[in-house]
């Protein structure tokens, strides 16, 4: 198979610019050593055996001298070369503080208080448009400073307060799916009541007394309080979700630092969650009869 000279020269072109610089072995009592590119000599393995034959990059070639490619402490960093390099100046890169400038501030930079000083800001010209223009401005200004110190008002936390009856109790309602539940609360030995019933007997079920003790626990009170509460509606999963309501609401009520970790934990929240309702042509909200070819 032969080829052409013009190929063999391609060939030989595209292979000496993908190549980079052989080394010349030298012989040593010690090692081997081997002078590589620019005269340099390495011991051993030379540094480029195991490095990629592609074309070096236009970067790699020539650097730019405007780019800097070195590290520079932060606290005690050399910058000449930047002096050097900037046609500006060391002084227009980097301003120091001997420099007079004047500082303007804005209209809304004035103080709350300083409406005078605020209506200097704006004095209008000596035409009437201007005059106009600077009063509506003063105007709008400050009802902005009465909608903000609202705002800041809105935004403090709200001041709770101890609130029980002539009777030591405190009370609560509650609510979850269609039940609803009023308890009180009151010092005692950890007795609860639902309906004039116990606890354990009005709800069998395991999960529904964690449920409604889940309040206790999270507050670190169990048997530290008495329980009465009625509750109506729904059945014994709402019912006992209706009492860990009022539960909450109760003991928030009875000491305002047990609202945090409830409120944590979604205590004090009422669940918005209901009962989807049945659509015509299916057997329940979501439950479709099985689909018969014919």
């Amino acid at each position: 198979m032969s080829f052409s000279r013009v190929a063999v020269s391609k060939a030989r072109m595209l292979f000496s610019r993908q190549t980079v610089a052989f080394a010349a072995p030298v012989t040593s009592s010690a090692c081997q050593l081997f002078v590589g590119p620019s005269n340099v000599v390495y011991s051993g393995s030379p540094p480029w055996r195991h490095q990629s034959r592609r074309p070096l990059s236009s970067f790699q070639r020539r650097p730019s001298p405007n780019i800097r490619i070195h590290a520079v402490s932060i606290f005690d960093g050399n910058y000449d070369d930047y002096y050097n390099d900037n046609d500006q100046g060391a002084e227009q890169a980097f301003p120091t503080d001997d420099e007079e400038t004047e500082w303007k501030l804005s209209p809304s930079d004035a103080n709350e208080g300083e409406d005078d000083e605020f209506a200097d800001l704006f004095e209008g010209g000596n035409t009437e448009l201007d005059r106009k223009v600077s009063a509506l401005i003063l105007e709008r200004h400050r009802a902005y400073q009465e909608k903000k110190k609202k705002w800041i008002e809105n935004a403090k936390p709200k001041v709770r307060v101890q609130q029980i009856d002539e009777r030591g109790r405190a009370h609560g309602r509650g609510s979850r799916k269609t039940a609803n539940a009023g308890v009180f609360i009151f010092p005692g030995e950890g007795y609860i009541t639902v309906n004039n019933c116990d606890l354990v007997d009005y709800f069998p079920r395991e999960s529904d007394r964690d449920l409604v003790l889940s309040p206790f626990v999270a507050t670190r009170t169990c048997g530290k309080f008495d329980v009465r509460c009625h509750v109506a509606g729904g059945g014994k999963t709402g019912q006992a979700g209706a009492v860990r309501h009022g539960l909450a609401r109760a003991l928030e009520k009875y000491n305002p630092e047990y609202r945090p970790p409830m409120k944590r934990l979604g205590y004090l929240t009422r669940d918005p969650r209901m009962v989807e309702r049945k659509k015509i042509g299916l057997k329940k909200a979501r439950k479709a009869p099985q689909w018969v070819r014919r």
